[in-house]
């Protein structure tokens, strides 16, 4: 069994390292690898806005670009910059990305190290457009 509540406090450190001077809405994410090996990410704002990056596909794309290919989980916690996170689900772009990485059984933790909610991708994503498709 996965230690969920350990993945959810890296992703709490991750988003201590959130560049997020516009919304001050900061994000981390920890991204468990089949392997066990764990990626974070936080959100990357920037003025022009789009090329803005998320937590998770910050955390997705350290780990793809380090060769990694299959996931277990992912932990994301999110809040204004003064307050405590908790519960922040991936955005519609977050999850094609996870979508193109990961099974539909992929778990995705929400909340905070107190209380977690675990979905599936395919609870989060369920009517998704993935290679399969093509």
């Amino acid at each position: 069994m996965t230690d969920y509540k350990s993945l959810m406090i890296e992703a709490q450190e991750a988003r201590k390292k959130s560049y997020s001077p516009y919304s001050h809405f900061c994000v981390g994410a920890a991204l468990l690898t089949k392997s066990g090996k764990v990626y974070t990410g936080c959100n990357i704002e920037n003025a022009a806005y789009t090329p803005t990056n998320c937590a998770e596909r910050t955390a997705i794309f350290k780990a793809v670009s380090e060769g990694e290919r299959e996931f277990e989980a992912i932990a994301i916690v999110g809040g204004r910059a003064n307050e405590k996170g908790g519960f922040c689900a991936p955005c519609g772009v977050c999850r094609q990305v996870i979508c193109e990485f990961c099974e539909k059984d992929f778990k995705i933790v929400l909340g905070d190290e107190e209380q977690l909610k675990v979905y599936t991708l395919s609870e989060l994503l369920p009517f998704s457009f993935s290679k399969n498709d093509l």
